[in-house]
């Protein structure tokens, strides 16, 4: 049974800082790339960072670049975000994704999402 658990999110002051946190089992870690994805209210799900299967690839939407780094431990098969700077924009629900693509189809895993809000 695949699981991805997330954990880390909160409410946090504009400018801070916040580590999510995605714990991966039930799968092979090193065969899928990593993204999390953020919905907030009345919007649709956006990609907000990536990171491919070997960790040598890193892809960020514009709105969080140079301010939210992903990466991932082999090891501990976990995917970390980093945010830093928070702005109230960036308040969501932030999901963690693992996607493979095999035999022409697409494996996507979610997680069951952790609650960011930054506000004053």
């Amino acid at each position: 049974q695949v699981q991805l658990v997330e954990s880390g999110g909160g409410l946090v002051q504009p400018g801070g800082s916040l580590i999510l946190s995605c714990t991966v089992s039930g799968l092979i870690f090193s065969n899928y790339a990593m993204s999390w994805y953020r919905q907030a209210p009345g919007k649709e799900r956006e990609l907000c960072a990536s990171i491919t299967a070997t960790g040598t690839d890193t892809n960020y939407t514009d709105s969080v670049k140079g301010r939210f780094t992903i990466s991932r431990d082999k090891a501990k098969a976990t995917v970390l975000l980093q945010m830093n700077n928070l702005k109230p924009e960036d308040t969501a629900i932030y999901y963690c994704n693992a996607h493979r693509r095999w035999l022409l189809t697409d494996l996507n895993y979610w997680g069951q999402g952790t609650q960011v809000t930054v506000s004053s």
